[in-house]
């Protein structure tokens, strides 16, 4: 499969270990959104019929997951005879290549695959999603062959955020298969231009260091019999530390090359 390359997108593909090993599927990520770490997820799932991406939103790690199902579908063969423990898939779409009365009313049959399919989707809690605008999602060039629905996304169970998409069947130009879409929503996210820090050999460096060991010297553990007292103790604890270090600290600018000290980990 020929990979082309745009400068504004993140290309995501399986490194083959042969030619016979090719990746059949590929994704982009706008580099806009760089900044919720997508990452492939080869460790987990490696074939060529199927890329997991793993990405984060507000520290939680979500997944999403294309497929490719030739006609022989392996990619659903693998799925269903692998045992793969993952939480948080929020999105499986792709090709599937199964017509299915389930969602093509044009077509009268069901098949047996698309029961491996289901299955498949409803192990990772998910359910497929009806488009608001059902229509054909790939169209035939061949003549008297009929056009047929055989992309589909499925979703979270029960999820009143993800329960809609849609498909663009004037938007596929040279290709047999038409976009489907759906949104996302992320949570918003405050970005912080300036920080508190205290610079490397310092004389407040010094007396940060100082007053923490002197913090530590008079903290009161007498009290510390069970997990209440303990628990109440380390946050006493954390409160005069942030002080300390805010009382010596001096405000900068962030830029490129800046890194944070005092995090919610600290905490």
């Amino acid at each position: 499969m020929r990979i082309t390359y745009y400068p504004n997108w993140l290309l995501f593909a399986r490194t083959p270990s042969d030619r016979s090993d090719s990746s059949r599927v590929i994704a982009y990520i706008i580099i806009c959104l760089s900044s919720f770490y997508f990452s492939l997820c080869n460790d987990i799932i490696n074939h060529r019929d199927i890329l997991l991406i793993l990405f984060l939103n507000d520290h939680v790690c979500y997944y999403i997951m294309n497929v490719y199902s030739d006609s022989s579908h392996m990619a659903l063969k693998y799925l269903k005879d692998t045992k793969v423990n993952i939480d948080n898939i929020l999105v499986i779409t792709g090709n599937f290549n199964i017509r299915n009365s389930l969602w093509d009313t044009s077509f009268p049959h069901h098949s047996s695959i698309s029961n491996d399919l289901i299955i498949i989707a409803d192990s990772f809690n998910l359910a497929l999603l009806i488009p608001t605008n059902p229509c054909p999602t790939r169209y035939s060039d061949t003549v008297r062959e009929v056009n047929s629905v055989i992309n589909l996304i499925f979703l979270q169970y029960g999820s009143s955020e993800l329960d809609q998409h849609l498909i663009h069947p004037d938007s596929h130009l040279s290709s047999d298969h038409t976009p489907l879409t759906i949104t996302i929503p992320i949570t918003n996210e405050i970005v912080s231009t300036s920080k508190l820090s205290i610079p490397q050999n310092s004389e407040q460096e010094i007396t940060f260091v100082e007053e923490v060991i002197l913090i530590f010297k008079n903290l009161n553990m007498s009290n510390i019999i069970n997990k209440d007292n303990l628990e109440n103790t380390v946050n006493q604890l954390k409160v005069l530390i942030k002080q300390v270090w805010t009382k010596n600290a001096k405000r900068s600018r962030i830029t490129k090359h800046s890194k944070q000290w005092w995090t919610e980990e600290c905490g």
